[in-house]
């Protein structure tokens, strides 16, 4: 029997290097593979960070300003560790991107999808956690505005923000929660991607002309090479923002110890939350905002219930209705980066206002989908009984 064939070895070599890729994928299908590089960076680093981290409200900022400053090497783990967040996160949009683009989100790649958005939630919670640790004002501040807002779900609100917070308002059991939390979450969504994995090596992967049946061949040593060279692109980019700009992403009002008693005139999240904070701030009613940053995370679960059209159209319809699809997709993502643009802004007018415009668009997305499918299924139907 060849060793490789040997049952523990056998898993490994079916996953990893005889896997069947389609040919014909390019470099856009890398982003799932860097992502979950990184996120094996990102727990690295954070155990070696975790070692002098103090989780106290009273030392918190100052082990971090610890680490940077008398630790050997540790601003570089540092760094890394809250620019690898900011990689990370572009790396799983891009993935959601080209997934909705290519919908693969449909069968018999529905439950892939649905594993990949609950992991795309927990990423989100994970990250704001984090982002409260280092207790600077911006961090302090943000914690309070989302904490917050769990106080106006109805009857039980007010318990939800009391747990969360481990008290009457954010303090240090607020801060040893939110560390507890951000530490064993990594670990959870690294066991949920090996299950997102597993489902994607069962169905398969998709490819830019969305056919089923295609040519296919090992993943080693074709897409593994094609991988690691962009792995080593991004890697160095990394490097140079580390070394040279380690700052750029992050707010210069959270190297400011957390006041309580001084709110910051702008009270601004990570960039990869602006366009949740854009929806957030645009519904003026507390209540309604929650629903709607809630509803902007399931609106991509559900996704797939509007345009399972791709089944169902051939020919000539297909293709019309591709096209509409196609631009609406364009035009959502627009959309949404006009959201992020918008979250970095005063809270004031004309911003409001084009926020509020373009959260109402961002859920016509899914409903004017539903439209088209709905006019083409009575078109078709009609067209039928002719």
């Amino acid at each position: 029997m060849r060793i490789v064939h040997f049952p523990p070895l056998f898993i490994f070599t079916s996953h990893i290097i005889y896997y069947p890729t389609p040919s014909n994928i390019n470099y856009i299908w890398s982003f799932g593979s860097l992502a979950g590089l990184f996120l094996f960076l990102q727990i690295l680093s954070g155990i070696f960070l975790v070692i002098f981290y103090t989780p106290n409200s009273q030392f918190a900022f100052i082990s971090v300003e610890y680490i940077i400053r008398n630790i050997n090497n540790g601003w570089l783990i540092r760094y890394f560790h809250s620019n690898i967040a900011s990689f990370f996160f572009i790396f799983v949009y891009i993935h959601i991107i080209r997934g909705l683009y290519f919908k693969s989100y449909i069968n018999p790649r529905r439950i892939l999808w649905y594993s990949g958005i609950i992991i795309f939630g927990l990423i989100i919670a994970t990250a704001f956690i984090g982002y409260v640790l280092p207790w600077g004002q911006i961090s302090f501040w943000g914690a309070t505005v989302i904490t917050n807002l769990f106080s106006a779900i109805p009857i039980c609100g007010k318990y939800i923000a009391q747990w969360l917070w481990g008290g009457f308002a954010i303090d240090n059991a607020t801060l040893i929660r939110f560390f507890s939390l951000h530490y064993l979450l990594p670990f959870l969504i690294s066991l949920l991607a090996i299950i997102h994995l597993y489902f994607l090596h069962i169905k398969g992967s998709t490819n830019p002309l969305g056919l089923y049946h295609y040519d296919k061949i090992s993943f080693i040593p074709y897409f593994y090479t094609k991988d690691f060279y962009i792995f080593l692109i991004i890697i160095i980019i990394l490097c140079i923002i580390c070394f040279f700009y380690p700052n750029q992403l992050s707010h210069p009002d959270n190297y400011i110890l957390a006041n309580p008693l001084i709110t910051p005139s702008h009270i601004v999240p990570e960039w990869y939350f602006l366009y949740f904070y854009a929806i957030l701030r645009s519904i003026p009613n507390k209540l309604g905002g929650v629903v709607c940053i809630f509803l902007a995370i399931l609106s991509l679960l559900f996704v797939n219930w509007l345009q399972l059209f791709s089944l169902r159209y051939k020919n000539s319809t297909l293709i019309t209705i591709h096209f509409y699809f196609k631009f609406l997709f364009w035009f959502g993502l627009f959309n949404v980066f006009i959201l992020g643009w918008i979250g970095a802004q005063p809270v004031e007018y004309p911003y409001t206002f084009i926020g509020f415009v373009a959260t109402i668009i961002y859920f016509l997305y899914f409903f004017i989908s539903l439209i088209i499918v709905i006019f083409f299924d009575l078109y078709l139907f009609y067209k039928n009984l002719k």
